[in-house]
């Protein structure tokens, strides 16, 4: 192609679905496509301005900026790239997924970039109604992780604090794979017994039990050609981790009261809040079954990760969970939620705004409503043995022995916990436990 007939190169991309421009190597866009020029320019020419300052209305180009330019990493590779931006668009700020394509001459000389945009629909960075909200760096980094794993069928794992919207981010990503026409089936894993485990996701016959009047489908059916995500898999019992490994690593089932094996067809994305690897230390979880849902580890972050999103956050969930529309908070409102460590994460803050919605009057939402609905736990009671201490030099053995009786006398902490924060197996656990009992 010569530096100077791009003609044939623009007219291909005119007809094509996908937001386009072509650009030199000093930023400026020689031509955008129609889908371009309406998503991202407003329906105004464009050519000849850079892509920065269309993108990002920056007066330098993004890598001078302190954002990833995927222009200057195709430049240096000679490769395509791909990143996550923050664009500006006339529907306000919107995650952009952003592929940028090196073009060559007869001599092999790169004479063009092509940049493909791509509006992560499952997010947002402005406020929204529903689905993953943020823009802090956390958040965006998961995000990238999203994007990169949504078009491969490897399991997901999702891990971070309860409250932290795993489902939505089980969503994005099937939303964005190549399975977003099939189903999206959630099954929560707490609390599951042998035949209800099997029952609920293999399905059963007639007349496989006392009750089966008709034959059932299962999730594991409901999720052909779909997406299966199994929450709170960390609560899964050992007898029923065989079960799911079985099926995972065969990819059939039997229906309880079948014959026949069946076929499975789902992508998984499983999460908890639990610390696996510290659970197949603890012999609590299979290790062959951690390393088959282990493909790719997403963490989903916390709050106290994410507070520059708290503002946002919280002008998101007031828009769902308010019964008076268009109001806002005060200054004062938002610096108090974004002041606040929230254990329950983005469920505590949506239950803490939903309370302060039906207690406030007026256009707006101060600071008041909000501290009186705060679910604060009292402070701690302080007692002798809430802190493990020795006063003396012991034995290893001895020190041993104290730790152990100590740790035993906390409250809240059962075996399964107290071997899998010791690192040990709860059979290792009772037997020291005896030990001490016998000393």
């Amino acid at each position: 192609m010569s530096e100077n007939s791009p003609g044939e190169l623009i007219s291909f991309l005119d007809g094509l679905p996908e937001p386009r421009i072509v650009m030199n190597a000093e930023y400026r866009i020689v031509a955008a496509n129609a889908a371009y020029v309406r998503d991202f320019g407003g329906g105004q020419a464009i050519t000849g301005q850079t892509c920065y300052e269309v993108s990002h209305h920056f007066d330098v180009p993004c890598d001078q900026a302190g954002e990833s330019c995927p222009l200057k990493q195709t430049q240096k590779s000679g490769a395509p790239q791909r990143v996550l931006h923050l664009h500006h668009t006339p529907r306000g700020e919107e995650h952009v997924a952003v592929e940028t394509t090196p073009i060559r001459d007869e001599n092999g000389q790169v004479v063009y970039f092509v940049e493909t945009m791509k509006v992560v629909r499952q997010a947002s960075g402005r406020p929204a109604a529903q689905g993953l909200v943020g823009r802090s760096p956390a958040f965006v980094g998961m995000l990238e992780k999203v994007l990169r794993v949504a078009n491969s069928n490897a399991a997901v794992l999702l891990q971070g604090e309860t409250g932290t919207g795993k489902e939505l981010v089980a969503r994005a990503i099937h939303e964005a794979s190549a399975r977003a026409d099939g189903p999206f089936v959630a099954v929560d894993c707490a609390g599951m017994t042998e035949t209800l485990f099997e029952s609920e996701l293999f399905g059963y016959e007639k007349g496989a039990f006392t009750g089966a009047t008709h034959r059932k489908q299962g999730l594991v059916e409901a999720a052909s050609g779909g997406t299966l995500f199994l929450d709170e898999i960390g609560e899964l019992p050992l007898v029923l981790q065989v079960k799911l490994l079985r099926l995972l690593e065969t990819a059939t089932y039997r229906r309880v009261g079948g014959l026949d094996w069946l076929p499975a067809d789902f992508r998984l994305v499983v999460a908890t809040h639990r610390d696996l690897r510290a659970m197949v230390q603890a012999e609590s979880f299979r290790r062959d079954l951690y390393f088959r849902i282990n493909t790719f580890p997403v963490h989903t972050p916390a709050l106290h990760e994410r507070a520059e999103d708290i503002p946002l956050l919280a002008a998101s969930l007031l828009e769902r969970v308010d019964r008076i529309a268009g109001r806002s908070f005060t200054p004062a409102a938002l610096a108090w939620l974004s002041s606040r460590r929230y254990e329950g994460n983005i469920r505590e803050l949506r239950n803490l705004i939903e309370r302060a919605t039906l207690l406030a009057d007026g256009d707006v939402i101060d600071l008041p409503p909000l501290d009186e609905m705060a679910d604060d736990p009292p402070p701690p009671s302080v007692r002798d043995d809430d802190t493990f201490h020795v006063d003396q030099l012991v034995t290893l053995d001895s020190l041993e022995r104290r730790y152990l009786a100590w740790a035993k006398r906390r409250d809240g902490v059962d075996a399964a916990e107290l071997a899998a924060h010791l690192g040990v197996s709860q059979r290792t656990l009772y037997r020291k436990l005896q030990d001490i009992k016998g000393s």
